[in-house]
């Protein structure tokens, strides 16, 4: 393992960011913390970065026990969600900054800014100062700068925050297809599970203080440990009892039409609902429904294919079935 935090306690008062905290994050990764603001996944991170001193507990790289090093002495790039780069400076010379007090040869600094710029796609804006990039380009700078001195750890603490939502899409990409390229173990903060659903090969789904779940994003989306983590990685509904995705519910205008296939292993039952309001939301169209025998509320989500094909309306009856239930270990 690249990294591994063996029992990690931080405590601000009676407030326990910390709770007893273990996890191993295998080298050449991009793993992901996410979870709700308060969830201890940026004290986590601060931990491992040597920002943050722990209480009690461990922390390796690379083998190494580095609990009580300073974050000089760890190795690491680290990238905030606001990143201050050198006004003074342009693009070039804020991605040379850590080799140049390194005390790197001349010819290695060119060589490897040369190579960051092309690795960020910032070749032609490498003489503009920070002030003239958009709030994108300053990311992807940080991140070269962060990776210029070859860190053996990437951590990332929102790095992507403080933009809007398609700058942040077209980034989370970016930032996949940077670390399919460099390979350096990377840990990124967020609170967002699309962004952690994107870009992770691995997610720790934290919560007061506490792990979860560590696993794949299918794992956790197909598997969750419990209800906290199926409902932090995506809308959940209960329908006749069982916990269930949105979108994994199928809809019909009589209960023939919302009847499983014959080689279906899974009936849940089909429900009589009311429609109540019908969301057009791009791609895919959310139902909002109310169940006719436990005036219960919940939501579908259909495609525009068969949302044009039913032409449901407020006020109109339907039927519905799980085509998929959350398959919860602790259930």
């Amino acid at each position: 393992m690249s990294i591994s935090v063996i029992r990690a306690n931080k405590r601000y008062g009676d407030f326990a960011a910390l709770d007893d905290v273990s996890i191993d994050i295998p080298e050449g990764s991009l793993t992901s913390l996410l979870g709700p603001s308060g969830s201890g996944k940026s004290t986590l991170l601060r931990a491992i970065a040597g920002l943050d001193s722990l209480d009690s507990g461990t922390v390796l790289i690379k083998g190494n026990d580095v609990s009580t090093a300073s974050p000089q002495q760890r190795d690491i790039g680290f990238v905030f969600q606001h990143y201050a780069a050198f006004k003074h400076l342009t693009v070039r010379d804020n991605i040379a900054f850590g080799l140049k007090i390194r005390k790197r040869p001349k010819a290695e600094i060119a060589a490897k800014v040369d190579e960051l710029l092309d690795v960020v796609g910032l070749t032609v804006f490498q003489k503009r100062f920070p002030a003239q990039l958009s709030g994108g380009q300053r990311q992807r700078m940080a991140l070269a700068r962060a990776l210029a001195v070859d860190p053996q750890v990437l951590l990332l603490d929102e790095p992507f925050g403080a933009l809007d939502a398609k700058v942040r899409e077209d980034l989370r990409k970016w930032l996949r297809r940077l670390h399919d390229e460099v390979h350096v173990t990377t840990v990124l903060v967020t609170h967002d599970q699309q962004e952690a659903l994107d870009v992770s090969d691995r997610i720790a789904v934290l919560n007061k203080g506490r792990i979860e779940q560590v696993g794949t994003p299918d794992d956790l989306y197909d598997r969750p440990a419990n209800v906290f983590v199926a409902s932090f990685l995506g809308s959940t509904v209960r329908l006749n009892g069982e916990l269930v995705r949105p979108h994994d519910i199928r809809i019909g205008r009589n209960p023939e039409l919302a009847l499983p296939a014959a080689d279906s292993a899974l009936d849940t039952g089909v429900i009589k609902a009311t429609v109540t309001r019908v969301v057009h939301l791009g791609f895919e169209v959310r139902l909002e429904l109310i169940a006719a025998t436990t005036g219960d509320e919940f939501q579908a989500q259909i495609t525009r294919g068969d949302a044009y094909a039913l032409n449901l309306k407020p006020g109109e009856v339907i039927y519905a079935r799980a085509t998929k239930v959350a398959a919860l270990s602790d259930s």
